[in-house]
């Protein structure tokens, strides 16, 4: 059922969804080049909640949950797993007020209407998986970015998606190399559930009628603990949330 429908309704959904990345391409240029940075990131958000909230045209039910309300004074490292390309417009609207940037490989800093211009303008870490030393770089300047400013930064250790929902191991490097550079920085996991079923057919059909959510969790501090245990905590709590919603 969720498949026939998926066949119905997926072509609506990509039109719209496309249509938004198209018209708030052009509204991001106007808003950076004519009103600055804070217009250009508000102009980020609004996009972000119409890309999130187009899927209900698939009959997609949307839910976030703050078991834990991070703080606005001082960085914040919101350390998530990876189901889906849904799982960033969730993340920036809903952390909206933590302003996230990401770490993001640098092919989507080109050629996509609105993602790939927000990429560029936004302060992300656009990193080259084949250039370590690039990475690192990138990395590290995000770092002092969101040191300075008592931003967040929103990472995937997994690296790469779950396309069954199932966790890979979470690598330590981003991690640490933020923590390097923004050393009071907080380690608050992000739990994100099914957002992979959505896409369980692949692009085409997408899924109908499932029930998707991201899930604040308790910050974890760094002061003191060994990289691999602060990351492996993180892992661990994001896998408890996933097994008590499933």
């Amino acid at each position: 059922m969720k498949k026939f429908f998926g066949y119905l309704l997926s072509p609506i959904f990509y039109i719209v969804f496309g249509l938004f990345l198209v018209v708030f391409h052009v509204f991001q240029v106007i808003a950076l080049n004519l009103f600055g940075k804070e217009a250009h990131k508000k102009s980020v958000d609004i996009l972000n909640f119409f890309l999130l909230y187009s899927l209900l045209i698939l009959g997609t039910r949307i839910s976030v949950n703050f078991k834990f309300t991070p703080p606005k004074d001082r960085p914040i490292i919101f350390t998530a797993n990876h189901q889906s390309m849904f799982d960033i417009p969730g993340i920036i609207w809903f952390l909206r007020h933590y302003y996230p940037k990401f770490v993001s490989k640098i092919e989507l800093g080109k050629g996509i209407p609105s993602i790939s211009y927000n990429l560029r303008h936004s302060g992300a870490a656009l990193i080259n998986r084949k250039d370590s030393k690039q990475a690192l770089k990138e990395i590290a300047k995000l770092g002092k970015l969101i040191s300075n400013h008592n931003y967040s930064v929103a990472i995937f250790p997994e690296g790469t998606r779950s396309k069954t929902g199932v966790m890979k191991r979470f690598a330590i490097g981003g991690i640490n190399i933020l923590l390097k550079k923004a050393p009071n920085a907080l380690v608050v996991p992000v739990a994100i559930n099914n957002n992979w079923k959505v896409n369980q057919y692949g692009k085409f059909p997408l899924s109908a009628f499932e029930n998707v959510s991201w899930t604040v969790l308790e910050g974890i501090e760094s002061k003191d603990k060994e990289m691999e245990v602060l990351v492996l905590e993180a892992e661990n709590a994001i896998k408890a949330e996933l097994k008590s919603l499933n």
